[in-house]
């Protein structure tokens, strides 16, 4: 699909794992993951069957200020300026990779919807739900899900408060609907450290926060690297 996976070895030095993401658009069926090696007697190729199936998500339909569905001409400036910062920083992909072991919920609310959601808003179909929406409380405190550097601080249009980490090698995770910050673009954070508020900020029905994940350019749910055994 025209990523590339880095491996990396176990402690115990006789395993190896990577992680990687598909798009949720991608069609079912079995796709060739190309492996290579680089062995002491020298390289070898290996090719292995990966089976994609078919995902069904729910529709859902809410109501939001009339200014974030149809916005006027000033508006539209600065959401079309916000579009550039998020291009500009969501395209980082530093070369080191910058978390360790695995990644954790970053509040401790429950779930309010899922990945994959179809967004209905004020009757058409705007947006597809590329995150997982916690039902936090304003004021909650919000953990970082894993290390990285913060590379976007800001209050966006549509995102209302927003930041978000490079965890390295094209990993992010993107925290929305921020009332306050912790930290600001260029900091270290360090595994669950505290970056920022929860609140309804931006396009939000009320109080929550909205947690993505891209990988290489891509949107996967955080709920599976959420549950993943990592080492």
């Amino acid at each position: 699909m025209g990523h590339k996976i880095k491996f990396f070895r176990y402690e115990n030095g006789t395993r190896w794992y990577a992680l990687a993401g598909i798009p949720v658009e991608t069609k079912a069926g079995n796709y060739d993951l190309s492996i290579s090696e680089a062995l002491s007697r020298g390289p070898v190729q290996l090719t292995k069957k990966i089976k994609i199936a078919t995902a069904k998500y729910p529709r859902i339909a809410a109501h939001v200020a009339k200014k974030f569905t149809e916005p006027n001409p000033e508006q539209m400036k600065q959401i079309s300026a916000d579009k550039n910062v998020k291009q500009a920083v969501l395209a980082t992909e530093s070369a080191q990779k910058l978390w360790s072991g695995g990644f954790e919920s970053p509040v401790p609310s429950p779930v309010s919807d899922v990945f994959g959601t179809e967004r209905v808003f004020n009757g058409e179909v705007q947006s597809r739900h590329l995150g997982l929406d916690f039902a936090a409380p304003a004021g909650t405190s919000v953990h970082a899900i894993n290390s990285g550097t913060v590379i976007l601080a800001q209050d966006l249009y549509f995102e209302g408060g927003f930041i978000v980490i490079d965890h390295g090698q094209g990993l992010l995770s993107l925290y929305l609907h921020l009332s306050d910050f912790r930290v600001k673009a260029g900091d270290p954070v360090a595994h669950a450290d505290i970056i920022g508020v929860s609140g309804s900020s931006g396009r939000a029905t009320g109080p929550h926060l909205h947690l993505a994940v891209r990988w290489q350019g891509v949107y996967v749910d955080p709920a599976v690297l959420l549950k993943l055994n990592i080492p």
